[in-house]
């Protein structure tokens, strides 16, 4: 709503959510008796992997639709999290190199040259906010204690995008819509939500945590076509289809024994 409504920049957007995510978490912490528990908690690589997704994120969708940009999103972030486990020694079975190349071919239609066709540019910013969600998830599998450790990767994260800002710091338009729509993302749909993930993280493996990601595209689309007027296109559909059918293939084949 505020990136593709004029309401907002794509620097100063990511400057209000991040450093509200932080001012927020900070006053649940306080009022948590938890404060203390944040010295320490989070740590720079994190906090750079969520700084990179947020940064990426803001940019790229100023030029693609809600259903899109998720799509991409989280199909990069699926064959990010894959490829990892293939670097850390597993052996894909057959019908997880169906689905990986399913995956890809979705990705590489979605984005091929049309009339419904998202930007390159914005489509590539995209892809890689989701290998650095992706790295920020497994990451955070290991967090024993997740509102702390949120905390401190989004304190840590503040003066990465503060410094990012600066080259943009003639740009940055914010309507008082546009503040209120990064200090929400920043407060609520982050801090609080990335806090509550972290905290399931460790009751699932990263099939599981896979598996709950890949109704986000659906329920972005959704939205996006039920508030903010997006079409529902043939391409977006056959994308879907495809990325999400092949994600899904992979998670299946990696369940068999």
């Amino acid at each position: 709503m505020a990136l593709r409504g004029g309401e907002a920049d794509a620097a100063g957007f990511t400057l209000v959510r991040l450093a509200s995510g932080a001012a927020t978490l900070l006053v649940i912490s306080y009022f948590l008796g938890q404060q203390k528990n944040n010295k320490g908690r989070g740590n720079w690589f994190s906090a750079f992997f969520l700084f990179a997704y947020a940064i990426c994120f803001s940019f790229a969708y100023l030029g693609l639709t809600a259903g899109t940009g998720a799509l991409i999103l989280f199909g990069a972030v699926q064959l990010t999290m894959i490829a990892y486990a293939i670097i850390r020694g597993e052996r894909p079975h057959i019908l997880e190199w169906i689905g990986l190349v399913a995956a890809v071919s979705g990705l590489v239609y979605l984005v091929l040259p049309g009339l419904a066709a998202p930007p390159l540019t914005n489509s590539l910013l995209m892809a890689l906010a989701g290998a650095s969600w992706a790295f920020y998830t497994l990451r955070g599998r290991g967090s024993t204690a997740p509102l702390a450790d949120t905390t401190g990767n989004f304190i840590r994260a503040v003066p990465m995008i503060a410094i990012a800002a600066v080259p943009f710091y003639r740009s940055i338009n914010l309507t008082s819509t546009g503040f209120e729509l990064a200090a929400l993302s920043g407060a609520v749909a982050s801090g609080v939500g990335y806090s509550i993930w972290y905290a399931a993280l460790k009751f699932h493996t990263a099939t599981r945590a896979a598996v709950l990601q890949l109704s986000v595209p659906v329920i972005a689309a959704g939205f996006g076509i039920a508030l903010l007027a997006e079409s529902a296109t043939k391409r977006l559909a056959i994308a879907s289809a495809l990325i999400l059918g092949g994600i899904l293939m992979v998670i299946i084949a990696r369940r068999r024994p």
